[in-house]
């Protein structure tokens, strides 16, 4: 018998917690990065699929403030609180960042894997949030599952295979 497992599921530009036993998954990360934030007491989780390096490129009218990695890990940060995760618990993992198409003469604005790569690590500096683990870069595609009862972080790529962090 197979137990059929919670699964809360991130979508991209999406950010979301899990607060009971189970999984918080998301697929497609290429230049996307997929970025945890645990709670080992508490084993609580949450994840925000990253899109872009900063906010301040953005055009749509309401700001998406998953999209951006400047805006969407403080509000996952913010999120993690009010479930009750403390500052000083909280530790984070991250997959993704890929250079995903290789460009002639490429300049600083195709390089958007590596580049929302750096913005979340300076994001959570400025937080004072460990970055325990992270499988960035590269050119494939990820997925990724957050244990919310252990803290691994589970990345999958059809290169790779499966790798706990």
């Amino acid at each position: 018998m197979i137990d059929e497992q919670y699964v809360v599921k991130v979508g991209m530009a999406e950010l979301d917690v899990i607060t009971q036993q189970g999984l918080i998954r998301t697929t497609g990360l290429g230049s996307c990065v997929g970025l945890t934030l645990f709670d080992p007491q508490l084993k609580v989780g949450g994840l925000a699929h990253v899109m872009l390096p900063s906010s301040e490129i953005a055009r749509e009218g309401a700001l998406n403030i998953a999209k951006y990695a400047d805006t969407a890990i403080p509000a996952l940060y913010e999120q993690m609180l009010a479930i009750g995760a403390a500052p000083r618990r909280l530790v984070a993992k991250m997959a993704g960042g890929s250079q995903m198409f290789s460009f002639a003469g490429t300049g600083d604005s195709m390089r958007i894997g590596p580049r929302n790569v750096e913005s979340c690590k300076i994001k959570l500096s400025d937080l004072g949030i460990p970055l325990l683990a992270e499988d960035t870069g590269g050119n494939f595609g990820r997925t990724i599952e957050l244990d919310s009862e252990t803290g691994i972080l589970y990345v999958r790529s059809v290169q790779k295979g499966i790798k706990e962090l």
